[in-house]
């Protein structure tokens, strides 16, 4: 993807608020802006393939942006599953906002060596839920403090899986 591409904050920002408009490639240099260069203080969550990060809108609005660990790995896999979440569309489904695939060559010192290394990224960006983890809506956990937002934002996880 292209590092200087046009889509800014502002576009995120109606993304947010216009749910017909279709997910989109993203550039890497807006999502380290919103997410302060993916800095600890944003990081929201962990687990064994990505971090997930709170990206910051100018207008106070929020995305999850989940960065992929082992990029080197898994693209058909990481094609199925931008595949299937751009087709999803359901107001029980968690809203996919975009993704992100760039790639940029590093020099470096390996083995003694200098070499030249591709550094790939994979990101996908996903609509932000407030109160706590993802897992807590669909095991129940919030629930009871907060109904009517639980039920809005149950995830059907089987669907990325199946592909």
């Amino acid at each position: 993807m292209d590092r200087h591409s046009s889509t800014t904050q502002s576009d995120l920002e109606r993304m947010l608020w216009d749910e017909k408009v279709e997910p989109k490639a993203l550039p890497l240099s807006l999502l380290e802006d919103i997410t302060n260069g993916f800095s600890d203080e944003r990081e929201i969550g962990r687990g064994g393939f990505a971090v997930v990060y709170k990206g910051m809108l100018e207008n106070g609005e929020a995305i999850a942006v989940k960065r992929l660990s082992k990029t080197y790995m898994y693209e058909k896999e990481f094609l199925r599953e931008v595949e299937c979440l751009i087709k999803v569309k359901h107001k029980n489904v968690v809203r996919f906002i975009g993704y992100c695939v760039d790639s940029q060559g590093r020099a470096d010192s390996y083995n003694g060596k200098f070499v030249m290394a591709d550094v790939l990224q994979r990101l996908l960006c996903f609509e932000y839920l407030p109160h706590g983890a993802l897992d807590q809506y669909i095991t129940g956990d919030i629930w009871h403090r907060n109904s009517a937002t639980a039920k809005s934002h149950t995830v059907l996880t089987y669907t990325v899986l199946a592909s």
